[in-house]
């Protein structure tokens, strides 16, 4: 079953998202990044201005069967679409379909956006009525 993990109080989501796909590609763990193509677009132009020792290989749906096979980091709009399955961050409003094909699932709240902490209070009450346990990390606590 999928381990589903809720990160709470993320100042910036966006800037958190690079943060993470960071340290999991630094630990030669495979991220999808789901979130609608506003926010991948945004996100992508992130990713490619990080400080060069921190640069995180990643690419689009529109990269490629072998480019997607090889990106560490993908993005993309439907989770299904995805080429590996070791954890999904998703961005988005709603629960990302196909999540349980995943061996991880991180939903990323924002610290101060009323409408995205509801979201995400509602997609909690969604994977808790399917049995899923819900691992809740609060970040402004580990500062």
């Amino acid at each position: 079953m999928t381990e589903v993990a809720f990160h709470f109080n993320a100042p910036d989501k966006l800037a958190y998202a690079c943060r993470f796909a960071r340290k999991l590609v630094r630990s030669d763990l495979r991220l999808v990044i789901a979130a609608p193509a506003p926010v991948l677009d945004t996100l992508d132009r992130m990713l490619w201005h990080m400080a060069p020792h921190d640069f995180v290989a990643h690419c689009g749906i529109d990269g490629g069967p072998e480019l997607l096979a090889a990106s560490p980091v993908v993005l993309l709009e439907d989770p299904r679409q995805a080429p590996h399955h070791d954890v999904l961050l998703n961005l988005g409003g709603e629960v990302p379909q196909g999540f349980g094909s995943f061996a991880r699932l991180v939903e990323v709240v924002s610290a101060s956006d009323e409408a995205d902490r509801q979201g995400a209070r509602t997609r909690w009450r969604h994977y808790a009525g399917r049995g899923y346990e819900i691992v809740r990390h609060d970040l402004v606590l580990k500062r």
